[in-house]
């Protein structure tokens, strides 16, 4: 009994310092800082990832992940690895071809600058950021490593600066227009915690965000998909990893997948964001530090498994962090209004049609979110538009997928319009997004709404439509100017026989 009542007295004993270390690291200067807001933890545990479409992200590689090797080996390995993009760190050595002193830097001799930019120009790569770099404390010092970026088209600059580099910090990325990413390399480093760095973006451009490396919040014992939603709107860059256990005792970096940072929780919570950067691929693991290939390749294919969009083109796509309609033309009255950055189309006025002009279609999976402003929103989605609309004459060559959900039967939701009617009502409220998912190969038209297939048909001339070709446009119809209907995220696959 006295042994049972000892073991309780120590068990309260360990909560009562835990509590009170809880309450001290609060109360100490910057405590709060270095906490999660049980808010953002509230919205994490509330979030369903498993049922979140994850987009394809570009990949690059951090050349840290080849620090055994010179800068242009990285690159051949790097290309090896079928990634065309790198983001460089400062003192790698250039090239067995010269002397170890000759390193890749911000300060690196003209010729040497030049040699990077043959290797580069023949492997088909780009350096895309640089990091992680000490600026300098004075304008001078900075503006050398954003000149040096200029010079080489790198977009991002990565770095831990001091609290009296801000102001001229934040002047150089609307002069240069590069942006600039906040590392987070554990403790002692002060951005150790994403609220930190946070305190330090307020009031400063958006071109200076993070740069968020999920090993070292393991390393810190934090949950990397919680920090992402805490810097929501400023992740500039990501430093991927997965680690086998969070703390640092005998925990080490291990294939994407393999570890216990959830990295498809992490990659639904990006695709949640609309985070337009980079994965950077920084491999850490000092055991396979020549060898890291085997753990990238089984992390890479982990990636491609859980990627929603794997094999997708995005027709709206992004250009300098902006959605631009850049391959789109619009026929008729009206037009669609596009918001540059949260890629979202929205119509007005009508009949018109806006359409896909770089290629035309054969065989193809399209799938798009669209939402409805009211219950009798009218649009529709063609296929295969046969030639440039120039009247109103495609309507009678091409298949519409109708969207009007206070339609009935061949005029409804998930319809074919005028020619199949969908097997169900799956459209969800007004005012919510709705997801199709369109499959066109050869004659038959497959139609699912919200994850249930609404249609199954084998086309052919019916209703309006008189015949329709083998190939074509793609198409976003605005009807009218009394309630407009919203598109976003849209996403086509060819499909090849």
């Amino acid at each position: 009994m006295k042994q049972k009542k000892n073991i309780v007295l120590f068990g309260l004993a360990i909560l009562s310092l835990l509590v009170w270390s809880q309450l001290f690291l609060l109360a100490s200067p910057g405590g709060q800082e270095k906490v999660i807001p049980e808010e953002i933890k509230q919205q994490v545990r509330q979030t369903d990832y498993q049922a979140v479409r994850i987009k394809k992200f570009p990949v690059a590689m951090q050349c840290w992940t080849y620090r055994g090797y010179t800068f242009f080996e990285a690159l051949e390995k790097t290309r090896a690895l079928g990634i065309d993009y790198v983001q460089a760190f400062p003192g790698q050595r250039l090239s067995r071809d010269l002397p170890a002193s000759v390193i890749f830097d911000h300060k690196m001799a003209e010729e040497n600058l030049q040699l990077v930019r043959e290797k580069l120009n023949a492997l088909k790569m780009s350096v895309v950021a640089y990091g992680v770099v000490d600026t300098g404390r004075t304008e001078e010092e900075m503006r050398r490593v954003f000149d040096f970026a200029r010079k080489l088209g790198i977009r991002i600059i990565v770095t831990e600066p001091k609290d009296e580099d801000y102001p001229i910090l934040d002047k150089l990325v609307k002069e240069y227009n590069v942006r600039l990413a906040v590392h987070n390399h554990p403790e002692p480093s002060k951005y150790a915690h994403p609220a930190v760095a946070l305190k330090y973006l307020q009031g400063l451009d958006e071109r200076i965000g993070v740069c968020a490396d999920t090993g070292h919040w393991m390393r810190g014992n934090l949950k990397p998909v919680e920090c992402l939603r805490l810097l929501q709107g400023r992740i500039i860059d990501v430093h991927l990893k997965d680690r086998s256990d969070f703390g640092t005792k005998k925990a080490e970096d291990v294939a994407f997948g393999s570890g216990k940072a959830d990295i498809k929780a992490i990659l639904a919570e990006l695709t949640l964001q609309d985070y337009a950067g980079f994965l950077t691929i920084e491999y850490e693991n000092e055991k396979e530090v020549m060898t890291p290939e085997p753990a990238i390749q089984k992390g890479l294919a982990f990636i491609r498994k859980i990627t929603y969009y794997e094999g997708f083109d995005q027709l709206l796509g992004r250009y300098n962090g902006y959605y631009e309609k850049h391959g789109w033309n619009h026929y008729g009255p009206g037009y669609f209004e596009l918001d540059p950055k949260t890629g979202v189309l929205k119509s007005q006025g009508g009949m018109g049609l806006l359409w896909y002009s770089r290629k035309k279609f054969k065989d193809f999976i399209l799938d798009l979110e669209f939402k409805c402003s009211q219950k009798n929103t009218n649009s529709g989605i063609f296929l295969r538009v046969p030639e440039v609309p120039t009247s109103d004459d495609y309507i009678y060559h091409s298949f519409e997928i109708q969207i009007y959900d206070a339609g009935e039967g061949i005029h409804k939701t998930g319809a074919v319009y005028d020619a199949q009617a969908p097997s169900r009502d799956a459209f969800k409220p007004t005012g919510e997004w709705n997801h199709f998912r369109i499959t066109f190969i050869g004659d038959r038209i497959t139609v699912e709404l919200n994850g249930q297939k609404v249609i199954d048909w084998k086309a052919e001339p019916r209703g309006k439509i008189r015949d329709f070709a083998p190939e074509g446009y793609i198409g976003l119809q605005n009807h009218d100017s009394l309630s407009p209907v919203y598109f976003r995220n849209i996403y086509v696959k060819e499909i090849s026989n």
